[in-house]
């Protein structure tokens, strides 16, 4: 169903932080009654739905939820878009919800297929802003003072969601609305850029959604910080913002002011970048970004421009629906735990039968676990990776992240670190193989990297995926060397830019993991600076020893050939997940 319960959470706006806190630890103490009498609201709110009155459930009468649990099977999107076409194409009839259809939300489109719509009600908005109103009082505990001053928070939103966000003095950004709801994608980032440097004494913390989004704005800084200091020296807003809204926002807060002007300078004009949001954002006290699942690899990069800057996880969350709350906000990327806070939608755990080596049965509704029946130690079916597959095999996105992030290291020597990454099953071979695009960053006039590092990257990965490849590669002879090629600057900001162009949202945006022949890797392929192989069968191959695959030759450059989670703590009355 298209929503939560609405009575089961106070509206927004708490008296004080301590009456938040203790409404978290009583609904995650109670989580099972929360959870049924969540369910049991759902229900009555969708009595009217015809997807419940098809199942023979009525929403309304008593024994609704243990109805619901006993008739409504497991399903997929797909099995449910024919009633959100119906919707989509302007039946206005109870389909999936009890309550009128305000709108449609879309997915990210990054689990490897189409971005999907959801249908949404006008109580969605607020059920959201009412986990967003318990971030503050989780943070305050640990960076008392919030209150007292501004958020550097580059948000790319549609407009109602941001307008009708209820006032909160934690969360003032130094953006105007008019930025941040700005479609065009460079004028937006432009604005809200030279805002917050304009409100740089009162920045208190900085950030986005995404740490791929955020690090884009630090990358737009490099390119533009002179263009936005002689804005701030001269008081006058650059020419080419022309969105006349923006414009007049801008020109609210811009004054002719040489000395901040000179002081952002200095700090932008230096070799080097390390700690360049502590220096520019004296007074920020961390930087509030999503750092785990595929977040993780930009870390590093992070930890370069932060300076010792402290990475905040604050919330975990979909597209679908919003789940919980790191209650540990400062903890280091690699210990973040999101608990799960149980008025915010029925959860439902579908168990992963590791054990079972044989034929695994299609899972149906009478294997769902309800939140408070989980099991340490036990793993659960979760959003569905990317994956990776030439023959057997089968690559997911943390395999394939894990195996990147081991032979990146070898690039470490010569200073060149990992901008972004992609990958593409390529079947135009025989055998087909694995390739990765890698755009890289190096300091310039750096030592060159010799061909033989990246080889040794290319076997690296290799040496790290899972046995199916293994054998694929090694002893079946399926499966070909693996390739990376080496992409030039800002290509996957081009690639976003493409995403844009398609109807992507900036604050949803994360890059593919994995890429399909067509449009995306036309663009990756256009932009190959060079191209390397594995040089070998990995050192765990049984042909290691007694003679490899053929090799390909190293291609010349430009040369081109063809166009979530797991638990990490449960109780029985609380779950948190990583």
């Amino acid at each position: 169903m298209p929503e939560a319960a609405v009575s089961t959470m106070p509206t927004a706006g708490w008296q004080d932080h301590r009456e938040a806190l203790e409404f978290i630890e009583r609904v995650t103490a109670s989580a099972g009654q929360v959870q049924r009498r969540v369910l049991v609201e759902i229900l009555a709110q969708n009595a009217p739905a015809e997807y419940l009155c098809r199942l023979g459930v009525s929403g309304a009468a008593p024994g609704a939820d243990e109805a619901f649990r006993r008739l409504a099977p497991l399903v997929t999107y797909e099995d449910i878009l024919p009633f959100v076409v119906r919707i989509a194409n302007g039946d206005t009839s109870p389909i999936l919800s009890g309550k009128p259809i305000r709108e449609f939300l879309t997915s990210s489109g990054t689990s490897g297929g189409e971005r999907k719509l959801m249908p949404t009600i006008e109580e969605e908005m607020e059920r959201r802003s009412r986990l967003y109103s318990l971030l503050m009082p989780v943070m305050s505990r640990v960076v008392p003072g919030l209150d007292k001053g501004k958020a550097m928070y580059l948000y790319f939103v549609k407009a109602e969601y941001f307008l009708e966000r209820p006032h909160d003095p934690y969360t003032v950004y130094t953006s105007p609305d008019e930025a941040v709801l700005c479609v065009d994608a460079y004028q937006s980032m432009y604005a809200q850029l030279l805002c917050g440097l304009v409100h740089r004494a009162d920045v208190l913390r900085v950030g986005a959604v995404f740490a791929s989004g955020f690090l884009r704005a630090i990358r737009f800084l490099e390119k533009h910080w002179p263009r936005l200091c002689r804005d701030i020296r001269k008081g006058e807003l650059d020419g080419e913002i022309t969105d006349r809204a923006v414009r007049g926002a801008v020109e609210k807060v811009l004054r002719a002011d040489p000395v901040l002007a000179d002081a952002i300078e200095a700090e932008c004009a230096k070799p080097s970048w390390q700690g360049i949001i502590r220096r520019v954002w004296l007074n920020t006290k961390y930087i509030d970004v999503i750092v785990t699942g595929a977040m993780a690899q930009y870390i590093p990069t992070l930890e370069f421009y932060g300076g010792g800057l402290p990475l905040t996880c604050t919330m975990y969350a979909s597209s679908e629906c919003y789940f919980g709350l790191n209650l540990n906000p400062m903890c280091k990327p690699s210990e973040v735990g999101y608990t799960l806070i149980p008025t915010m939608c029925y959860f439902e755990f579908l168990p992963v039968n590791s054990g079972n080596t044989g034929a695994t049965p299609e899972p149906d509704h009478r294997d769902l676990i309800d939140l408070v029946d989980v099991k340490l130690g036990h793993d659960f079916v979760r959003r569905k990776n990317v994956a990776l597959s030439i023959d057997a095999d089968k690559t997911d996105e943390a395999e394939l992240h894990a195996a990147v992030s081991g032979a990146v290291q070898h690039l470490a020597p010569f200073g060149a670190s990992l901008v972004e990454y992609t990958s593409y099953a390529d079947a135009g071979t025989i055998p087909g193989h694995y390739v990765l695009f890698w755009e890289l960053s190096a300091p310039s006039g750096g030592t060159e990297i010799p061909a033989s590092v990246f080889d040794n990257c290319c076997l690296a990965v290799e040496e790290e995926l899972n046995s199916v490849y293994r054998q694929g590669r090694a002893s079946d002879r399926s499966i070909g060397p693996l390739e990376i090629r080496v992409v030039s600057d800002g290509t996957f900001d081009k690639l976003m830019d493409y995403a844009l162009s398609r109807g992507a949202s900036i604050n949803q945006y994360k890059a593919p993991r994995c890429v399909r022949p067509g449009p995306l890797v036309e663009l990756l392929d256009g932009r190959v600076q060079a191209s390397y192989f594995s040089p070998k069968c990995p050192k765990w191959s049984p042909a290691a020893s007694s003679g490899s695959a053929a090799t390909p030759r190293r291609r010349p450059i430009n040369r081109r050939t063809h166009s979530p989670s797991y638990l990490q703590n449960a109780t029985c009355d609380k779950l948190v997940i990583n």
